[in-house]
């Protein structure tokens, strides 16, 4: 393994890597504890394997304040072959052990910029009004920054569960859960489990309570499964990219429902028709929601007839989901600092 073939093997893990930069940081602090403490053999994989994913959410709880909770599976994907493997850590030790931790540095300069990018976009974003705040412009600065391009999914996933969530909330939207009048004897004999499971009772057969949509989670993994589900029955789906055979499966196989919302891309559009047609599925999906439905109800949202009552409170929810999913990290943080690293913004 020479130099060159190293270092273009860590370049291509940086530029595949989110925002929060855990398998670099990984990679950083692996040749940190080599260089420093001299307590890891780069040839043996066992002698950090392990250990390291501790050295690494150490590390990005200073920087971000958020740990790795990917499976164990997706963070030893690091390791394999076509990733890092030993033979390209070997290579990298001896060069930062060399030059006084110039690969550790480099690392965490392509954080620090990404970092740099991330705030420009959603300074917009804090910064604006109803008045002047332009979803599409917010999208296309994750869209066409290359450092930000690998967020844009979970940008798109905002931006949809902040407008509906929002609305829901405006609306008073409500959903009643009612039990047939004639099946009072029934609903006496499972008393206790319609109480638990639906908090309706003998005397009060009618359950009634706000309607909410929820996010399903923060990953780093793949594109799959539910984005968000509403407690009324609809679940969404976000693809912001192409849809393929690989994903119209995921659609099918991850979610047990027959009211499947999509939201993608305009020219996505007949192409997602056409796939779930020929797989059978066209039945389960409830809507398709496009791009441009995205900016249409958004311009109504801020500055159309009832923005009033709607703007200010899809801008806050905007921000909000915007604060709980992407972490913010200082110009250079002072864990870095102690380092004395030579960092620039790559």
């Amino acid at each position: 393994m020479n130099i060159d073939e190293a270092k273009q093997a860590l370049i291509k893990l940086i530029e595949k890597s989110r925002l929060h930069f855990y398998k670099p940081v990984q990679i950083a602090e692996i040749l940190y504890h080599d260089r420093v403490y001299h307590d890891v053999d780069l040839s043996l994989l066992e002698t950090y394997r392990t250990q390291s994913k501790k050295w690494r959410d150490d590390m990005t709880m200073q920087l971000i304040g958020r740990v790795c909770t990917s499976s164990s599976r997706f963070q030893d994907n690091l390791f394999d072959d076509n990733a890092i493997p030993p033979a390209v850590l070997e290579t990298l030790g001896t060069l930062n052990r060399k030059t006084g931790g110039s690969i550790e540095a480099y690392i965490y300069s392509r954080f620090i910029g990404r970092h740099s990018q991330l705030k420009q976009a959603l300074d917009y974003c804090r910064n604006a009004s109803a008045e002047n705040f332009d979803i599409k412009k917010f999208i296309d600065s994750f869209r066409y920054e290359a450092g930000l391009r690998r967020s844009l999914d979970k940008i798109y996933e905002i931006v949809v569960y902040a407008l509906f969530s929002a609305l829901a909330e405006v609306l008073n939207l409500r959903i009643t859960v009612s039990v047939d009048e004639t099946k009072g004897g029934l609903l006496e004999e499972f008393g206790d489990f319609a109480e638990k499971v639906m908090s309706i009772t003998p005397d009060f057969r009618t359950h009634s309570e706000p309607a909410k949509i929820f996010r399903a989670g923060v990953t780093n993994a793949a594109d799959r499964g539910i984005d968000i589900y509403s407690n009324w029955g609809a679940v969404i789906q976000v693809k912001h990219l192409s849809l393929d055979d690989e994903l119209a499966e995921d659609i099918t196989s991850n979610v047990s429902s027959d009211r499947v919302i999509i939201v993608c891309r305009d020219a996505e559009r007949r192409t997602i028709l056409s796939l779930l047609t020929q797989i059978g599925w066209r039945s389960h999906i409830q809507s398709i929601i496009t791009e441009n439905d995205l900016v249409l109800w958004y311009e109504k949202a801020l500055r159309g007839k009832y923005s009033s009552l709607t703007g200010d409170n899809v801008l806050k929810c905007l921000r909000n989901e915007i604060a709980g999913e992407f972490p913010s990290a200082d110009d250079v943080p002072e864990v870095l600092r102690a380092r004395h690293y030579a960092l620039s913004r790559e």
